[in-house]
């Protein structure tokens, strides 16, 4: 044991991951010193606010936006839902991580990561070290949703009058805070966990969900239900899972956590039950970044030189892995390295398939070849399993809160990343409430 803990010490790689942390700390410290905006003073600081901002959601960038606000001399009110900052990342499982490389994924000037790709517990150290250093405890109201945000009667006025003049001003719910100059929209992309209810999965009160009259489901033996235990992939932190066989719904991201995490746990074996086929692209900060950096943002007559290569690096074992319909440039790619390794050793079950329905001890479906699009599924198979893992996301938060005519009627949230202002009223911003769906756009 001794003799194999001092190989460790003297080997070449320990040395070369010792030396390349050392230096990525130290890049982070220079990019503090350059751009990282200073604290508050105190938690009176401003005593002459530039003008008052409402921040909608307290998870990473709510923290991020109050903090660049107040640094820069406006003062800030943070509305809550929850009663804890962090937003998505206090409610995911603490395997999960970030799915591009930590040093292009820099919230705020003066976070310090140690990794290149941090884990839950360390995002979440970070948004509370950083709402703590910039004095937004005192200004985060926690357990108050936000139910509507109306414009101060006669500013819409004024704005339309003259659209270069004074700004609109907006109170939040019942005003109790008083007026607000602007409003930061930062609910994210992430709410409440989706369940989504196949046929034959037990409901929340003990009955067949997704069923007809009396509990029947098209194709099955009358109450027939799923006798396992269902989880949705956000609660697999506190499972049991030694022993068991587990199935996975869903291919996303959540999905290629779940299994990580099941057979973290002690899980038997995974089967990862797969409507649509995802690109899983290595972590690597070079690759990925030369990846994102493809000018024109979506799929190109050239994207397949990266499809070939990532197919090379990535999937080499697993050919069958690599999706034959979906171009890399198409969606949102999985920033992964384990989860092709274990479906070579035989300890996760890679299933393109239809769901039919869930029965007693597994699940019915239809499975697919590479080629086939969801729908096509002709082989009837059914798989079983001790535990069923609903790998399927997250509801998308509305913003439905704006009472007042902020987009023009028909408009969708559009398909970016970061922000966008509303656009009839530019003291409203929607900051990482719009994206749907992209690659490396960070």
């Amino acid at each position: 044991m001794v003799t194999k803990r001092y190989a460790a010490l003297l080997s070449p790689t320990h040395w070369a991951e010792t030396i390349f942390n050392f230096f990525y700390v130290l890049v982070q410290h220079v990019i503090i010193w350059l751009f990282k905006p200073p604290p508050p003073p105190g938690p009176d600081y401003p005593k002459n606010p530039k003008g008052r901002i409402a921040v909608i959601g307290a998870g990473l960038t709510g923290v991020s936006s109050a903090a660049h606000a107040i640094a820069h001399g406006f003062d800030v009110v943070i509305y809550e839902q929850g009663d804890s900052v962090g937003g998505i990342w206090a409610h995911v499982n603490k395997t999960s991580g970030l799915q591009l490389n930590s040093l292009l994924y820099r919230f705020h000037p003066a976070v310090l990561w140690s990794t290149s790709f941090p884990q839950r517990d360390e995002i979440l150290k970070e948004i509370r070290r950083i709402w703590k250093e910039y004095q937004l405890e005192s200004r985060t109201r926690f357990n108050t949703p936000v139910k509507s945000v109306r414009r101060v009667k006669g500013t819409g006025e004024r704005l339309q009058a003259d659209p270069s003049g004074s700004q609109s001003r907006w109170i939040i719910n019942d005003g109790e805070d008083g007026e607000f100059d602007a409003v930061v929209a930062t609910v994210g992309t992430c709410g409440e966990p989706l369940r989504i209810k196949f046929p034959g999965l037990p409901s929340s009160d003990g009955d067949a969900s997704d069923s007809g009259k009396d509990g029947k489901h098209e194709g099955k033996e009358e109450g027939e239900v799923y006798e396992g235990e269902v989880i949705h992939s956000s609660e697999l932190d506190d499972a049991a899972l030694e022993g068991k066989r587990v199935l996975v719904i869903g291919s996303g991201a959540s999905g290629v956590e779940a299994v990580e995490t099941a057979l973290s746990l002690g899980a038997k074996e995974c089967v990862m039950v797969a409507r649509d086929d995802k690109w899983i692209i290595p972590r690597n900060m070079i690759v990925d970044t030369l990846i994102s950096a493809q000018p024109f943002g979506r799929e190109m007559p050239l994207s397949f030189i990266w499809e070939k290569i990532v197919a090379w690096w990535n999937y080499r074992g697993a050919p069958e892995l690599v999706p034959a319909r979906a171009g890399l440039f198409e969606g949102t790619p999985i920033v992964n390295d384990e989860f092709i390794g274990h479906v070579r050793s035989g300890k996760c079950q890679y299933v393109r398939a239809d769901i039919e329905c869930f029965t007693k001890g597994g699940v019915r479906v239809k499975v697919r070849g590479r080629e086939a699009k969801p729908g096509e599924g002709k082989e009837e198979k059914e798989y079983t399993g001790d535990v069923v893992v609903l790998a399927t996301g997250f509801k998308k938060p509305t913003i439905d809160f704006f009472k007042d005519e902020v987009f023009p009627e028909g408009y969708d949230r559009p398909n970016l990343y970061l922000q966008n202002f509303a656009t009839e009223d530019w003291s409203i911003l929607a900051t990482n409430s719009a994206y749907q769906n992209a690659i490396g756009t960070v």
